[in-house]
């Protein structure tokens, strides 16, 4: 069972920055998915950005050259940075592993968007 505790959401107004940090409980292969989905009120969880080895990062596609996914497997983190962000992109951000066809996730972390 991978538990993932993803930290640095909050307030921040339209067109700023903010980071997301997500820890595993355990190494993750570096062939398994890794990433970030988010769930505004209302509205279905959606896939913001996620990444594995041997491919380009995917990005859903109201995030796409704002939002910049990495990932340091040795320290078991993904992060996620995001610019020039939007009312729009106001949810909870959930840190997910998949692995072997299984779901992980975490918690989740708000991230309001507000002036």
């Amino acid at each position: 069972q991978v538990q993932l505790e993803e930290s640095g959401g909050g307030l921040v107004q339209p067109g700023g920055s903010l980071s997301l940090s997500c820890l595993a409980s355990e190494t993750i292969f570096s062939g398994y998915w890794m990433g970030w989905y988010r769930q505004a009120p209302g509205k279905e969880r959606e896939l913001v950005a996620r990444i594995r080895s041997g491919r380009d990062p995917d990005y859903g596609d109201s995030v796409q050259g704002r939002f910049t996914i990495s990932r340091d497997n040795a320290k078991k983190m993904v992060y996620l940075r995001m610019n020039s962000l939007k009312p729009e992109d106001t949810a909870v951000y959930y840190c997910n592993v998949r692995r072997e066809g299984i779901n992980y996730w975490g918690k989740g972390t708000l991230v309001t968007v507000s002036s």
